[in-house]
C-alpha cells in the first residue's frame, strides 16, 4: 500500500521544527538559555523559511498548511509553559496566550462536530500576534531574569497580551459568522 504524503522541502522543515521542540525543552529545563535561544531562533526562522519556500517553489500542500500552525503552537505553547514554570515568564501572560489557542481549537472542534467545512487561513492580526509571541519568548530567553514591572520586556508582554486577546476575539467573531451563515442557510 502506497501512502500519498507530499514530501517536499517546506514540509520537511516544518516537521523538523516540531522535532526540535524536545531539545528546546531539555535546554530550558537545564537553564541553558543561550542554547535554548539558538534552538528557538532556528525554529522561528524556519517558520518563515518554510512558508517562503512553499510559495517560491510552488510547493504548497494541505499537509503543510495544516502542520505549519500546529508546529508553531507546539513550540510556542511549550516555550510559554516551561518559561512560566521556571519563573521567568509571568503566569497571567501564559494563561492569556494558551487560552486563545484553546478557544480557537474549541471553535474548530464545534465546527467540525457540526460538519461545517472551514478553510484555515491565518488573519493579519493572527500573524502579528504570532510574531509578537515569538519576540516575547526571544526576549525572555535573551535575559532570563524575572521581569521587572516597568521594563521593556514587561511592555512587550502587555502589547503581546493585547494583540493575543484581539486576535482571539477576531476568531470568535469569524467563527460566529460562519455558524450564523451555516445555520441561517438551513
Amino acid at each position: 500500500m502506497k501512502l500519498n504524503i507530499p514530501v517536499n522541502l517546506p514540509n520537511i522543515i516544518t516537521v523538523l521544527r516540531i522535532l526540535i521542540t524536545p531539545l528546546f525543552i531539555i535546554l530550558v529545563q537545564r537553564d541553558l538559555y543561550l542554547a535554548a535561544l539558538c534552538v528557538f531562533t532556528l525554529a522561528a526562522v524556519s517558520d518563515g523559511l518554510d512558508g517562503f519556500l512553499a510559495r517560491y517553489l510552488n510547493q504548497r500542500t494541505r499537509l503543510g498548511a495544516t502542520l505549519d500552525p500546529i508546529a508553531d503552537k507546539i513550540l510556542l505553547m511549550t516555550a510559554y509553559i516551561f518559561l512560566t514554570v521556571k519563573g521567568i515568564m509571568p503566569s497571567w501572560f501564559t494563561v492569556i496566550t494558551i487560552s486563545r489557542d484553546v478557544l480557537i481549537l474549541m471553535g474548530m472542534a464545534v465546527l467540525t462536530f457540526m460538519r461545517i467545512k472551514v478553510e484555515i487561513n491565518p488573519t493579519l492580526i493572527s500573524k502579528f500576534t504570532t510574531a509578537a509571541q515569538l519576540v516575547a519568548v526571544f526576549l525572555t530567553l535573551l535575559d532570563p531574569q524575572p521581569v521587572l514591572a516597568f521594563s521593556f520586556r514587561s511592555w512587550v508582554y502587555w502589547v503581546t497580551a493585547v494583540t493575543t486577546i484581539v486576535s482571539g476575539l477576531h476568531y470568535v467573531y469569524l467563527g460566529l459568522g460562519i455558524l450564523h451563515d451555516e445555520l441561517g442557510s438551513e
